[in-house]
């Protein structure tokens, strides 16, 4: 209430008088026990600003209350974002993508077999790749990462000071490692100089993979990959200044292995974690 706020700035006479309450209606007021509503609302707020802590400032109302959900308590999500404003808790907002693919126009490209069907019926059966780069005082870090696109998951990254070709397939070799998949996954990138390259595309060949491009000048024909590092840099790199690369390093995989992976619920995946997603796969 205003006056029982102001107190220590205003006479109590002067404030009733002015809002037109009695001052033996205020001291009946102060005297009432909270409600059910408002010690359930006080309640709800500590774990509210607790989940919101817990994911750095990450999580939007949607997510906390994925997460509140999870845990087994009922309120809706109307609710959660009610009592985040009246915190003044905001979830980090959506940035808008940005162009970072060299073509050449000396190299083939494949045909977009992919045509942003982003939703796989099972594991390692679509692979998406794609490029960034990561601002620190000492120059760019750049980071290659490929996802398989039913869980949603990074299984594979690469980062280094320089951009060469080998930077994708390093990130490639990863996934292979982590997964290895059966001939016939679809990988799918855009027409970027790295992934037209013959290196690269010797090594799909090698491992059976088949190969989908973007369309030139198309960003959403590769949207999951273009997405994550939306996400990344969102959640975790604009509010940061990175003294060195390995600072940078050092966060990212952070992010991806311990974070990303494992413990960020994803709004695609039904409010799972990708990690989650590829476990009941598995048990499926």
């Amino acid at each position: 209430m205003f006056i029982d706020r102001h107190l220590s700035e205003f006479r109590l006479e002067t404030m009733c008088r002015v809002l037109d309450v009695t001052v033996s209606g205020f001291h009946t007021w102060r005297r009432r026990p909270p409600s059910l509503r408002s010690v359930q609302d006080a309640a709800l707020s500590s774990r509210i600003q607790a989940v919101y802590q817990e994911h750095h400032g990450r999580y939007g109302a949607p997510r906390i209350h994925a997460t509140l959900q999870r845990e087994g308590t009922a309120c809706s999500e109307k609710r959660v974002s009610r009592l985040m404003r009246a915190q003044g808790l905001v979830g980090r907002t959506r940035r808008r993508l940005t162009k970072t693919t060299v073509c050449d126009p000396r190299q083939l490209v494949a045909e977009n077999l992919l045509a942003r069907e982003f939703r796989p019926e099972k594991p390692n059966e679509v692979w998406s790749s794609d490029l960034t780069y990561i601002s620190t005082k000492e120059g760019w870090l750049y980071l290659a990462v490929t996802l398989d696109l039913y869980a949603r998951c990074v299984v594979g990254w690469a980062m280094e000071a320089t951009m060469p070709a080998e930077l994708p397939l390093q990130a490639l070799q990863m996934a292979v490692n982590r997964r290895n998949p059966a001939a016939g996954l679809m990988h799918h990138s855009d027409q970027g100089s790295q992934y037209t390259s013959g290196l690269f595309q010797t090594a799909l060949i090698q491992r059976g993979m088949i190969c989908s491009m973007s369309r030139k000048g198309q960003c959403w024909d590769n949207a999951v990959s273009e997405s994550f590092f939306e996400t990344l840099k969102r959640e975790l790199v604009d509010d940061q200044v990175y003294e060195t690369r390995e600072q940078a390093r050092r966060a990212i995989f952070e992010y991806i292995e311990v974070y990303y992976n494992r413990k960020r619920l994803h709004s695609t995946l039904g409010y799972l974690t990708p990690e989650e997603t590829d476990r009941q796969a598995l048990v499926a």
